[in-house]
C-alpha cells in the first residue's frame, strides 16, 4: 500500500439518495437494530418510507435514539426488547408488532454476535450461544413473520410480494475463518436456511434473500480497522480498497425489500468490496 492513498470510508458521501416513497406504507422489523449494521438498515428503511420496529436485546437508550432518527423522516418507529434466540420472546414481539403496527411486510433478521476462540479452546457454551442467536434466532423470526405474511397475503397497493425476508449473513458463509468456527458455521447455516425457505415460500409470494457483508466499519470489528497497520492488513483482502460502512448494507436492504427487486428470490447479495473474489489470486496466487 506504500505510496497509495488509502480510501477507507465513504464518510461524507450523500446519504439522502433513497427515494422516500420506495417502501411507503410498509412495516419493517429489524433485529439487533440499536447499533452497527442493524441501526443503519433500520434508518435506511425508515428513510425509504417504511414504519420500523427497532429490536434490541441490550442498549435500550441507543435503540430509542434510532427510533428518534427514524421518526424524523415522518414515519412511525418503536423499540422492542426481545432476545431473538428465545422462542417465547420472538412470538410476543411479533404479536405486539401486528397489534401496534397492523402487520409486517419486511423482516431483516440481522441480530448476531461472535464468541471467538481457537477450536480446541472453544467451549460448548461459546458454540451454542452463537448458533442460538445467529441461526436459530433467524429461524424463529422468519417463522413468525411468515405466519403473518400468509395470513394477510398480497396487498397490491403496498407490495407485489406478500412479504420479504432478508437474512443477514456474512462472506464467511463461504470463506472459512480459522478461530471463528462457531460464527462461520452459523453463517453457512444461514445460507442454506435462506435458500431452502426461498424455495418453499416463493409459491406463496414470499421473497427470501440474504445480504452477506464483508468488512464493515462497526464496533464489533474495530480492532481490524482502527489503526493504520490494521487497516493496511485488512485492505489487502478488499480489492475495492476501502472498508465498508454500515450504510452500504442499509442501501442493499432497501433495494432487496423493494418491488424494484421483486424477481430476486433465494439470492445472496455480497456487499464486500470484492472480498469474495479471492484477491490473493490477483497476481497468480
Amino acid at each position: 500500500m506504500e505510496g497509495q492513498d488509502i480510501v477507507s470510508s465513504t464518510e461524507g458521501a450523500p446519504r439522502d439518495v433513497i427515494p422516500a416513497h420506495l417502501l411507503r406504507g410498509q412495516k419493517a422489523l429489524v433485529t439487533g437494530a440499536n447499533s452497527g449494521i442493524g441501526r443503519a438498515t433500520a434508518v435506511a428503511l425508515g428513510r425509504a418510507g417504511a414504519d420500523v420496529v427497532v429490536n434490541y436485546v441490550a442498549g435500550g437508550d441507543e435503540a430509542e435514539k434510532v427510533v428518534e432518527e427514524i421518526t424524523g423522516f415522518g414515519v412511525r418507529a418503536a423499540a422492542y426488547e426481545a432476545d431473538v434466540s428465545d422462542e417465547q420472546q420472538v412470538v410476543a414481539m411479533m404479536d405486539r408488532m401486528v397489534q401496534e403496527f397492523g402487520t409486517i411486510d419486511i423482516l431483516v433478521a440481522n441480530a448476531g454476535l461472535q464468541r471467538d476462540a481457537p477450536f480446541t479452546e472453544m467451549t460448548l457454551a461459546q458454540w451454542q450461544k452463537v448458533l442460538d442467536v445467529n441461526l436459530t434466532g433467524q429461524f424463529l423470526c422468519a417463522r413468525e413473520a411468515t405466519k403473518e405474511f400468509l395470513r394477510r397475503g398480497v396487498v397490491p397497493e403496498v407490495s407485489r410480494a406478500a412479504g420479504k425476508i432478508i437474512c443477514m449473513s456474512s462472506v464467511h458463509q463461504i470463506i472459512p475463518w480459522a478461530g471463528h468456527v462457531n460464527y462461520a458455521s452459523s453463517k453457512g447455516g444461514v445460507q442454506m436456511m435462506m435458500e431452502t425457505l426461498a424455495q418453499e415460500l416463493a409459491p406463496k409470494k414470499i421473497r427470501v434473500n440474504a445480504i452477506a457483508p464483508g468488512a464493515i466499519r462497526t464496533p464489533i470489528n474495530r480492532s481490524a480497522w482502527d489503526t493504520p497497520e490494521a487497516l493496511e492488513d485488512l485492505l489487502r483482502l478488499i480489492p475495492y480498497d476501502r472498508v465498508g460502512d454500515p450504510e452500504d448494507i442499509g442501501y442493499a436492504a432497501v433495494g432487496l425489500a423493494s418491488d424494484l427487486m421483486d424477481y430476486v428470490v433465494g439470492a445472496t447479495l455480497y456487499v464486500d468490496g470484492g472480498m469474495t473474489l479471492f484477491p490473493g489470486f490477483a497476481t497468480g496466487g
